[in-house]
């Protein structure tokens, strides 16, 4: 079953962000306290959004997201931030459940689009995507600043 998160998912979901870094091979990257993952999903003015996908009572997957903007199409979009479902849930359409559920969001709202990004080895996230119709934005490079990085620009 895909439903919104609750607080009471957590400290599910915080386990499944850390098992995601995991996956992809960098845990050391991962900080995310309860209490932050709280502020941001149940703050007056929520900036991020959840689901998450639950089998037999137990939280075994979820996305987490937030909205971004189109000056193009003059609309917002989903910018879809993790999507994880535990190993030996995988197969049962839990990850397609919870990506149709964000699609569906932005059909209803009038949202121009849905994305994401995929580490280039992840092949069988690849694949999924690709399967559902996803198209990769080859001609688009991702930068970000962060760390010293950030700070030093800043100034």
């Amino acid at each position: 079953m895909i439903r919104r998160a609750t607080q009471a998912d957590i400290p599910a979901m915080v386990e499944l962000v850390y098992e995601l870094a995991l996956y992809e091979k960098a845990p050391e990257q991962c900080h995310l306290t309860e209490q932050q993952l709280r502020e941001a999903l149940f703050s007056p003015a929520p900036a991020l959004f959840g689901h998450v996908a639950e089998v037999d009572g137990a939280v075994v997957g979820l996305s987490l997201w937030f909205l971004n903007f189109s000056t193009w199409e003059g609309v917002h979009g989903i910018y879809l931030e993790d999507l994880y479902v535990r190993p030996g849930h995988r197969g049962r359409g839990l990850g397609k459940e919870l990506l149709q559920t964000l699609a569906r969001a932005c059909v209803e709202r009038g949202y121009a689009r849905l994305e994401w990004s995929v580490l280039n080895w992840n092949e069988p996230a690849i694949n999924f995507y690709k399967a559902v119709g996803a198209i990769p934005m080859d001609e688009w490079t991702a930068y970000r600043l962060t760390g010293d990085a950030l700070r030093t620009f800043s100034t």
